[in-house]
């Protein structure tokens, strides 16, 4: 009788044991997976907020929960100007400022939803681009920055993990502003 049950667990043993080993690497990998990573944790948050900036309506961009605080409209023209400056660090492409960008921050706070969005939307593509050209062998790469107590040296990654930060933190800023003038933001509706 024990013979009988142990006969099916001796056959099934070695299928279980195989089936358990470590399959050897693949060139499936794919290149430069630590710089995608950054693409892709950056990606729902910029598309978060581009979803959030348009379904805020354009009466409330002057909203700001207290004084001292960023209005909807300051946000969207703060991104922009730190999205071109922070993926300009990190990529091949430097941006170059228009007379607009010159423009004082409170001013462009102002200009129209539409506007905003699109230069918040295209802000997002150049450091999309920006990502696209980086291998994971460059994040290492050191670059020199000036500072106010004088050139420090850091490593590229540190630009990528800055934007990402960024992104994020101004998502969350975003969204609580939209659920104190009753929104749903987008990452918390259903799908």
């Amino acid at each position: 009788m024990l013979r009988r049950l142990l006969a099916p667990i001796a056959l099934c043993l070695p299928l279980l044991l195989g089936a358990q080993q470590k399959q050897p690497a693949t060139d499936a990998t794919p290149a430069n997976g630590v710089a995608r990573t950054f693409l892709s944790f950056g990606t729902p948050f910029g598309g978060w907020l581009l979803m959030a900036f348009d379904s805020i309506p354009a009466s409330r961009y002057g909203f700001r929960p207290t004084p001292v605080q960023q209005s909807i409209g300051h946000i969207a023209q703060h991104l922009e100007n730190a999205n071109y400056r922070l993926c300009a660090q990190f990529g091949p492409q430097k941006y170059v400022m228009s007379a607009k960008d010159s423009l004082a921050d409170t001013i462009k706070a102002q200009w129209p939803k539409d506007t905003l969005i699109a230069r918040v939307r295209a802000s997002l593509v150049f450091c999309r681009d920006a990502i696209n050209t980086l291998s994971d062998a460059q994040l290492a790469d050191e670059m020199t920055i000036d500072t106010p107590s004088g050139p420090q040296t850091v490593l590229r990654v540190r630009w990528m993990l800055l934007l990402v930060t960024d992104l994020a933190e101004h998502y969350s800023q975003l969204a609580n502003y939209m659920r104190i003038i009753g929104l749903v933001p987008p990452s918390a509706q259903r799908r």
